[in-house]
This record gives C-alpha cells, sequence and structure tokens, in this order.
C-alpha cells in the first residue's frame, strides 16, 4: 500500500471543513439565514462574528416582530446598532411606532447616507413621540411606506420632514381597511394629502391602499403637481368615485398603471375620462360594480391592454370580450383576469385564449363552475408560454359541481405544454376533483417538466397531502401550499410590481 497517497488523502479529509470554506462562500451561505439567527452564529468563533456582522447582510432590516422582524428593547439598544452594523450599508429600514423617535431619525439621517426605503408603521400607534426636536431626516429617500393609524394625527410629524421628501419617487400610504369594522361612521383624515403633494414634485408611482379617508378632491389634489406620475393604486379606497379621473388622465400623461380594485368607481365618472388619449394599458376592475355600458364605453376608448383584471366583474359579457378582441385591444397582452365572470360563456373564453393565448404569461379563470376537465384540456395546448395560472371553483351550494373533474390529464396537460410555469393554482376541493394511486406519475411530470414552478397551491385534503410528499422527496419542499394560507395573484405581471411591493 502507498502510504504517502493514504496520508494524503487522510489530510485532505481533515482538510475539508466548513471553517476552510473561502469567506465570501460562508458569506453567501449567511446571507439564507435570518438576521436574528445570525446573533447567534456569530457566537460561535471570532471569524464566524465578524461575517454575521458583516454590513453586507444588514443591508436590508426590519424591526417590526409582527412582520418576522427583529425586536429591539429601547431605541438605545437601535442607535447604537445603527453606529456599529448598519452606518454606511443600510439600504432598507422599517420601523414600528416606538422606534419613531428624533434620535433615531437623526441617526439614520446623518449616518446612513445609502438608505433608499424606508417603512413607518403607525397602525397600532396610540399616541406620537413629540417631534419638536427633530430636525433631520433621511433626504435621499426613493420610496416610504407610511401605515396609518385610523385615529392618530400624523400632521405634526409630517410638517418637520416634508423638505426631505423632494426625492420620493415611489409612495405607499397603507390605511385601515382589513381593521375597521362596518358599523364605524366616524373617519378622520388623519395625513395632509395635499401638502405631501406640494412637496413630491417626482412621485412615479402612489399606492394608496385601504384608507378609509380618502375620495375624488385627494385624487385631484396629489395629481395636479405629480405630472411624473406613471403608476397610481388605489385599491380598496371606497370612497373614490372616479370624479377625479378626467382632469388624472389631462395631467398625468405618463399615467400607464391604474388599479381601482373594490372601489366605488361609477358610470357617470368612468364614462368622461378621455380614456382615448390616455397611455394607460395596466387596468384593474376588479370588484367594482360597473354596468355592462359603461365597461364597454371605457374598455373600447383604451388603446391597448397588458394586463386587464375584471375579476367578479358580472357585467362584463361575450359581446364585449368580443368587440375587443375586433378592436385588437389584446395584441400586446401579457395578462388577464377573468374569475367569476357569470357573463362570459364558455365559447366566448375558449375563442379568446384559442386567438390570444400564446402571448399569455398570466391567467385567471377560477370561479367559473362550467370550465371543467374538458374545457382545460381542450386550452392548455394553447397557454405555451404561461408562467401564472388559477383554475377550478371551490365547492360551495351554489356553485357545486355535478361532475367529478380528473385531476391526472389537467396536470399532464400543464407538464406537457407549460414549460415556463412558475405558479399554478387548481382550486377544485376533494370533493370535485377525482385521482388514483397512479396520480404519482402525473406529479412526477410537472415537478420534472415545469423547471421553474416555485409555486403549487391546492385544496387542502388526500391529494394535497400526496403532491406535497412528491415535492418534498425532490427537496422543493416550499413548492406546495395550501389554499388556506396563499392566494395566487396575476399582480406580480404589472410593470411596476417591485415598487408596489409594501410590508
Amino acid at each position: 500500500m502507498d502510504t504517502h497517497k493514504e496520508g494524503t488523502q487522510s489530510h485532505h479529509r481533515k482538510s475539508c471543513t466548513v471553517d476552510s470554506l473561502p469567506d465570501k462562500c460562508l458569506l453567501y451561505v449567511f446571507s439564507y439565514i435570518h438576521q436574528r439567527d445570525l446573533g447567534k452564529i456569530a457566537r460561535t468563533c471570532k471569524k464566524w462574528r465578524l461575517l454575521a456582522y458583516n454590513q453586507q447582510l444588514w443591508q436590508v432590516v426590519s424591526f417590526r416582530p409582527e412582520y418576522n422582524g427583529l425586536h429591539v428593547n429601547s431605541f438605545e439598544n437601535l442607535i447604537a446598532l445603527i453606529n456599529v452594523r448598519f452606518a454606511p450599508s443600510l439600504r432598507y429600514i422599517e420601523l414600528p411606532c416606538e422606534l419613531v423617535t428624533p434620535p433615531i431619525l437623526h441617526e439614520l439621517s446623518n449616518k446612513c447616507p445609502a438608505l433608499r426605503y424606508m417603512t413607518l408603521d403607525f397602525s397600532n400607534a396610540m399616541q406620537l413621540h413629540d417631534f419638536n426636536d427633530l430636525n433631520s431626516f433621511p433626504c435621499n429617500l426613493k420610496s416610504l411606506c407610511i401605515c396609518l393609524s385610523e385615529v392618530i394625527f400624523l400632521e405634526g410629524f409630517m410638517r418637520r420632514i416634508y423638505s426631505c421628501l423632494s426625492s420620493l419617487q415611489v409612495l405607499h400610504l397603507i390605511g385601515t381597511f382589513e381593521q375597521t369594522s362596518e358599523g364605524e361612521e366616524d373617519v378622520y383624515e388623519v395625513v395632509n394629502i395635499g401638502k405631501i403633494k406640494a412637496h413630491t414634485p417626482n412621485l412615479r408611482v402612489v399606492n394608496l391602499y385601504g384608507i378609509t379617508f380618502i375620495d375624488d378632491s385627494h385624487i385631484e389634489l396629489l395629481t395636479s403637481n405629480c405630472i411624473h406620475l406613471e403608476c397610481l393604486a388605489l385599491n380598496f379606497c371606497l370612497r373614490v368615485k372616479g370624479a377625479s379621473f378626467k382632469n388624472l388622465i389631462m395631467r398625468c400623461k405618463k399615467l400607464k398603471t391604474l388599479l381601482l380594485q373594490h372601489t366605488g368607481v361609477e358610470d357617470v365618472y368612468m364614462k368622461s375620462v378621455p380614456w382615448e388619449t390616455s397611455q394607460v394599458h395596466e387596468l384593474d376592475l376588479t370588484s367594482t360594480e360597473l354596468s355592462a355600458e359603461c365597461l364597454e364605453h371605457v374598455l373600447l376608448r383604451i388603446p391597448f391592454f397588458t394586463y386587464l383584471a375584471l375579476g367578479h366583474c358580472e357585467f362584463f359579457t361575450d359581446k364585449i370580450l368580443g368587440e375587443m378582441v375586433a378592436a385588437g385591444k389584446f395584441r400586446q397582452l401579457k395578462a388577464i383576469d377573468l374569475s367569476s365572470t357569470s357573463g362570459l360563456s364558455e365559447n366566448a373564453i375558449y375563442q379568446f385564449l384559442q386567438t390570444h393565448g400564446s402571448g399569455l404569461h398570466g391567467l385567471v379563470l377560477s370561479g367559473k363552475p362550467k370550465l371543467t376537465e374538458s374545457f382545460w384540456l381542450n386550452v392548455i395546448a394553447f397557454l405555451k408560454n404561461i408562467r401564472i395560472c388559477v383554475l377550478g371553483t371551490a365547492n360551495g351550494w351554489f356553485l357545486k359541481l355535478t361532475t367529478k373533474v380528473h385531476i391526472d390529464q389537467v396536470i399532464e396537460a400543464f407538464a406537457q405544454n407549460c414549460p415556463y410555469m412558475s405558479r399554478l393554482e387548481i382550486q377544485w376541493d376533494p370533493d370535485t376533483i377525482r385521482f388514483s394511486d397512479k396520480s404519482s406519475k402525473f406529479i412526477d411530470h410537472i415537478r420534472l417538466r415545469c423547471p421553474f414552478l416555485k409555486s403549487f397551491t391546492l385544496s387542502d385534503g388526500e391529494y394535497y397531502e400526496m403532491v406535497k410528499s412528491n415535492f418534498e422527496r425532490a427537496d422543493r419542499v416550499k413548492v406546495i401550499r395550501t389554499t388556506t394560507f396563499y392566494q395566487t395573484s396575476i399582480i406580480s405581471l404589472v410593470s411596476c410590481f417591485n415598487d408596489l411591493l409594501f410590508n
């Protein structure tokens, strides 16, 4: 035996440890570890301590524990962290109300020149700190998100920071729609939109989400000074009727994305807008109550669409869809949501997908009980470039299906025809779908032939457990989800999606 060779191999085995990895490799590994656990890793040794506290790992920091962020006991501890760990590299920070204090904001302003994204959460505030001593605020922010309180007025705070907001390109004002009960009548204007717009002339994206006091007068104020506006999102702002949209379109010539999900838009105002002169090509009218006449009037006057969401628009009909196809409105379409549109027939949807399915990256056709196995086996072949797809109908007394859906053939059709699929949601419940012991073979096919699949959502039940175990055996443990906790959307296909993200 060659003892020299054996000794060399033994030496290599002993030297191949984690500690022998280059620092940049360890740093890359540490980047996947939650910041909450980096403190524990830092106790291992001096080398790991230096790496765990490397500023590259602390460019994005959240101090909101309820959103999986870090918890600090006092603002003195946070000031120490800013000085020791974050200072020159911090780009994004989230602060709860109790940490929004003059000393902390001073430190962020003076010590963090790279800070561009900030979230200030006042949603659970009982009272604010005294901001009379606030003399500095980060003045190079690109994006600011403020989570509003229902009753805490922010004008005292805002008055101290208005002069520092001129660099803002993205503004999120997040309301309390999800916390508000229907019986509440008192609505307070807790932040002054008019004063904000006077100091933010460079806004490109404005997201006003679920704010109970927002109405058309606020939109009118906002758009009078924001001529660079490209995206306006007013989802769940129920007091918005559309009276300001005429001036919005006339003033904001760059506006291309208008998101109006669950707003109170009315026919008379929507009809008066000069849509034919607009640049809008991404539109969301989900859960609005516009009439068929109004939908036809609006949708046929907009030059073209790349993104269109009409979920729960019961007056969107075969006639309107046919006229839009004939007018070439869908030639550049990338994503469409037609979920729960009772006015659309199976035949109209089939013809539409036959013509435009190959160009689609996103399609939502849930909540339509007549679209079962036979329909999908025929149309999936048209969806060669689909990335996101939602289909099926959760069972209910008014949507109950009389036949079983053979899920294996649907899964096989996606595996054979949709290699770019990244998110798939099938809403049929266990009482509706039919599968067998051979189903695992078809699950194998979609797992292997759709390598980009990162979310596969199913109703909880025996089939869900089978699919989940299949993917977990292949070490793809985070792919399979249940409709109970996760809902798939095509909103990620909006051009400014990254700027619309908050929380």
